[in-house]
Protein backbone atom coordinates (compact mmCIF):
# COMPACT_ATOMS: atom_id res chain seq x y z
CA UNK A 1 0.00 0.00 0.00
CA UNK A 2 1.38 3.76 -1.24
CA UNK A 3 1.66 5.89 1.52
CA UNK A 4 0.96 9.14 1.79
CA UNK A 5 3.22 12.22 2.76
CA UNK A 6 1.96 15.50 2.79
CA UNK A 7 4.28 18.45 2.37
CA UNK A 8 3.81 21.46 4.66
CA UNK A 9 5.87 23.92 2.66
CA UNK A 10 3.25 25.75 1.09
CA UNK A 11 1.53 26.88 4.78
CA UNK A 12 5.22 27.71 6.10
CA UNK A 13 5.02 30.20 2.75
CA UNK A 14 1.70 31.50 4.09
CA UNK A 15 2.89 32.48 7.73
CA UNK A 16 6.13 33.96 6.60
CA UNK A 17 4.53 35.99 4.02
CA UNK A 18 2.79 38.09 7.43
CA UNK A 19 4.89 37.24 10.11
CA UNK A 20 4.04 35.80 13.13
CA UNK A 21 2.18 32.67 13.46
CA UNK A 22 -0.66 32.03 11.22
CA UNK A 23 -1.35 30.20 10.04
CA UNK A 24 0.47 27.58 12.80
CA UNK A 25 2.55 25.28 11.00
CA UNK A 26 3.44 22.84 13.91
CA UNK A 27 -0.85 22.58 14.64
CA UNK A 28 -0.76 22.08 10.79
CA UNK A 29 1.60 18.91 11.13
CA UNK A 30 -0.34 17.88 13.94
CA UNK A 31 -3.43 17.81 12.12
CA UNK A 32 -2.46 16.70 8.23
CA UNK A 33 -1.78 13.47 10.86
CA UNK A 34 -5.13 13.51 12.61
CA UNK A 35 -6.63 14.00 9.19
CA UNK A 36 -5.08 10.60 7.97
CA UNK A 37 -1.71 11.71 6.61
CA UNK A 38 1.01 8.62 6.50
CA UNK A 39 3.54 10.93 6.68
CA UNK A 40 4.96 14.37 6.99
CA UNK A 41 7.13 16.00 4.69
CA UNK A 42 9.29 19.05 4.68
CA UNK A 43 12.04 20.84 2.79
CA UNK A 44 13.67 23.46 4.79
CA UNK A 45 16.13 25.78 2.84
CA UNK A 46 19.21 27.70 3.54
CA UNK A 47 16.80 30.88 3.59
CA UNK A 48 14.36 29.52 4.99
CA UNK A 49 11.75 31.23 3.39
CA UNK A 50 9.12 28.59 3.90
CA UNK A 51 9.98 25.98 6.63
CA UNK A 52 12.44 26.92 9.13
CA UNK A 53 15.03 25.04 11.04
CA UNK A 54 13.49 25.55 14.22
CA UNK A 55 10.28 24.42 12.54
CA UNK A 56 12.02 21.47 12.26
CA UNK A 57 13.11 20.70 15.67
CA UNK A 58 9.63 21.53 16.58
CA UNK A 59 7.67 19.18 14.87
CA UNK A 60 9.75 16.08 15.22
CA UNK A 61 8.91 15.15 18.96
CA UNK A 62 4.83 15.79 18.71
CA UNK A 63 4.15 13.76 15.31
CA UNK A 64 3.86 9.94 15.71
CA UNK A 65 3.83 9.28 11.98
CA UNK A 66 6.41 9.51 9.87
CA UNK A 67 9.04 12.29 9.53
CA UNK A 68 10.68 13.05 6.01
CA UNK A 69 13.14 16.07 5.50
CA UNK A 70 13.88 16.93 1.93
CA UNK A 71 16.91 19.02 1.04
CA UNK A 72 20.59 19.56 -0.58
CA UNK A 73 22.81 17.84 1.72
CA UNK A 74 24.90 20.97 2.98
CA UNK A 75 26.75 20.66 6.00
CA UNK A 76 24.32 22.96 8.25
CA UNK A 77 21.83 20.53 6.83
CA UNK A 78 23.25 16.97 7.66
CA UNK A 79 24.04 18.78 11.01
CA UNK A 80 20.14 19.51 11.49
CA UNK A 81 18.87 16.21 10.20
CA UNK A 82 21.33 14.32 12.58
CA UNK A 83 20.01 16.23 15.24
CA UNK A 84 16.69 15.86 14.57
CA UNK A 85 16.87 12.04 13.71
CA UNK A 86 13.60 11.98 11.06
CA UNK A 87 12.74 8.30 9.94
CA UNK A 88 14.07 9.63 6.33
CA UNK A 89 15.84 11.93 4.70
CA UNK A 90 15.06 12.93 0.92
CA UNK A 91 18.66 14.16 -0.29
CA UNK A 92 17.75 16.88 -3.53
CA UNK A 93 20.30 18.47 -5.64
CA UNK A 94 19.00 21.77 -5.46
CA UNK A 95 21.29 24.82 -5.22
CA UNK A 96 20.66 27.17 -2.59
CA UNK A 97 18.56 29.77 -5.05
CA UNK A 98 15.92 26.99 -6.71
CA UNK A 99 12.85 27.94 -6.74
CA UNK A 100 11.67 24.24 -6.18
CA UNK A 101 13.30 20.74 -7.09
CA UNK A 102 13.40 20.90 -10.51
CA UNK A 103 15.74 17.68 -11.14
CA UNK A 104 17.20 15.11 -9.84
CA UNK A 105 21.01 13.84 -9.21
CA UNK A 106 23.70 12.49 -11.74
CA UNK A 107 24.33 9.54 -9.32
CA UNK A 108 27.16 8.31 -11.67
CA UNK A 109 29.13 11.95 -11.21
CA UNK A 110 28.21 12.22 -7.78
CA UNK A 111 28.11 9.36 -6.61
CA UNK A 112 31.27 9.49 -4.08
CA UNK A 113 29.77 12.43 -2.43
CA UNK A 114 26.26 10.72 -1.70
CA UNK A 115 28.62 7.63 -0.55
CA UNK A 116 29.72 9.80 2.04
CA UNK A 117 26.62 11.80 3.07
CA UNK A 118 24.11 8.61 2.81
CA UNK A 119 26.29 6.50 5.23
CA UNK A 120 26.50 9.41 7.99
CA UNK A 121 22.77 9.36 8.00
CA UNK A 122 22.87 5.81 8.16
CA UNK A 123 24.75 5.50 10.52
CA UNK A 124 22.59 7.26 12.97
CA UNK A 125 19.70 4.94 11.76
CA UNK A 126 18.21 7.17 9.15
CA UNK A 127 16.75 5.97 6.70
CA UNK A 128 17.89 7.34 3.17
CA UNK A 129 16.36 8.54 0.20
CA UNK A 130 17.51 10.26 -3.38
CA UNK A 131 15.72 11.94 -5.81
CA UNK A 132 16.69 10.73 -9.44
CA UNK A 133 14.72 11.18 -12.86
CA UNK A 134 13.37 8.59 -14.45
CA UNK A 135 16.05 6.82 -16.25
CA UNK A 136 17.14 3.43 -15.43
CA UNK A 137 20.91 4.15 -15.42
CA UNK A 138 20.76 6.59 -12.86
CA UNK A 139 18.65 3.91 -10.79
CA UNK A 140 21.15 1.58 -10.97
CA UNK A 141 23.81 3.82 -10.32
CA UNK A 142 21.72 4.77 -7.19
CA UNK A 143 22.19 1.71 -5.66
CA UNK A 144 25.96 2.44 -5.31
CA UNK A 145 25.71 4.89 -2.92
CA UNK A 146 24.39 3.23 -0.63
CA UNK A 147 20.73 4.96 -0.50
CA UNK A 148 17.60 2.63 1.00
CA UNK A 149 15.62 4.08 -1.48
CA UNK A 150 15.46 6.64 -4.64
CA UNK A 151 12.09 9.14 -5.14
CA UNK A 152 11.29 9.90 -8.53
CA UNK A 153 11.18 13.38 -9.73
CA UNK A 154 7.27 13.51 -11.16
CA UNK A 155 7.30 16.72 -12.81
CA UNK A 156 7.96 15.34 -16.32
CA UNK A 157 5.02 13.12 -15.56
CA UNK A 158 2.45 15.42 -14.37
CA UNK A 159 3.36 17.80 -17.31
CA UNK A 160 2.47 15.07 -20.08
CA UNK A 161 -0.11 13.44 -18.64
CA UNK A 162 -2.79 15.49 -19.72
CA UNK A 163 -2.31 14.91 -23.52
CA UNK A 164 -1.27 11.29 -23.05
CA UNK A 165 -1.12 8.86 -19.83
CA UNK A 166 0.36 6.02 -21.29
CA UNK A 167 3.47 7.70 -22.93
CA UNK A 168 3.84 9.96 -19.91
CA UNK A 169 3.84 7.19 -17.73
CA UNK A 170 6.31 4.78 -19.52
CA UNK A 171 9.83 5.94 -18.54
CA UNK A 172 8.54 5.87 -14.60
CA UNK A 173 7.89 2.19 -15.56
CA UNK A 174 11.05 1.41 -16.60
CA UNK A 175 12.62 3.31 -14.10
CA UNK A 176 10.07 1.46 -11.41
CA UNK A 177 11.81 -1.81 -12.80
CA UNK A 178 15.34 -1.02 -12.48
CA UNK A 179 14.82 0.13 -8.82
CA UNK A 180 13.13 -3.51 -7.93
CA UNK A 181 16.08 -5.07 -10.05
CA UNK A 182 18.52 -2.89 -8.14
CA UNK A 183 16.73 -3.96 -4.77
CA UNK A 184 15.71 0.04 -3.71
CA UNK A 185 12.15 1.10 -2.27
CA UNK A 186 10.76 3.39 -4.00
CA UNK A 187 9.08 6.68 -3.58
CA UNK A 188 7.78 9.67 -6.15
CA UNK A 189 6.67 13.15 -6.11
CA UNK A 190 6.67 16.62 -7.34
CA UNK A 191 3.46 18.20 -8.87
CA UNK A 192 1.11 14.82 -8.42
CA UNK A 193 -2.34 16.18 -8.03
CA UNK A 194 -5.85 14.36 -7.61
CA UNK A 195 -6.07 14.29 -11.73
CA UNK A 196 -2.81 12.03 -12.18
CA UNK A 197 -2.12 10.41 -8.87
CA UNK A 198 -4.08 7.66 -9.19
CA UNK A 199 -3.05 6.35 -12.92
CA UNK A 200 0.34 6.89 -11.71
CA UNK A 201 -0.35 5.05 -8.60
CA UNK A 202 -2.04 2.07 -10.27
CA UNK A 203 1.07 1.51 -13.30
CA UNK A 204 3.94 2.04 -10.83
CA UNK A 205 5.18 -1.09 -9.50
CA UNK A 206 6.33 -1.53 -5.57
CA UNK A 207 5.53 2.48 -5.12
CA UNK A 208 6.00 2.94 -1.22
CA UNK A 209 5.31 6.65 -0.60
CA UNK A 210 4.21 9.63 -2.67
CA UNK A 211 4.83 13.18 -1.57
CA UNK A 212 2.89 15.82 -2.02
CA UNK A 213 2.58 19.64 -1.00
CA UNK A 214 1.53 22.38 -3.23
CA UNK A 215 -1.22 20.51 -4.99
CA UNK A 216 -2.51 19.45 -1.83
CA UNK A 217 -2.32 22.82 -0.13
CA UNK A 218 -4.16 24.45 -3.09
CA UNK A 219 -7.01 21.78 -3.24
CA UNK A 220 -7.33 22.32 0.78
CA UNK A 221 -8.31 26.35 -0.28
CA UNK A 222 -10.95 24.63 -1.74
CA UNK A 223 -12.04 21.33 0.17
CA UNK A 224 -10.91 21.68 2.96
CA UNK A 225 -7.91 20.06 4.81
CA UNK A 226 -9.15 17.18 6.24
CA UNK A 227 -11.28 16.38 3.24
CA UNK A 228 -8.49 16.89 0.65
CA UNK A 229 -6.43 14.45 2.71
CA UNK A 230 -9.01 12.08 2.66
CA UNK A 231 -9.28 12.63 -1.50
CA UNK A 232 -5.59 12.05 -1.66
CA UNK A 233 -5.91 8.35 0.48
CA UNK A 234 -8.87 7.70 -1.98
CA UNK A 235 -6.56 7.75 -5.01
CA UNK A 236 -3.98 5.06 -3.16
CA UNK A 237 -6.42 3.00 -2.29
CA UNK A 238 -7.37 0.56 -5.02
Amino acid sequence: MTRLSVNINKIATLRNARGGNIPNVLKAAIDCERFGAEGITVHPRPDERHIRYQDVRDIRPVITTEFNIEGYPSESFIELVLSVTPHQVTLVPDPPNALTSNTGWNTIANKDFLKKVIARFQEHGIRTSIFVNADPLMVKHAADTGTNRIELYTEPYATHFPENPAQAIEPFVKAAEAAMEVGLGLNAGHDLNLDNLNYFARNIPNLLEVSIGHALICDALYYGLENTIQMYLRQLRF
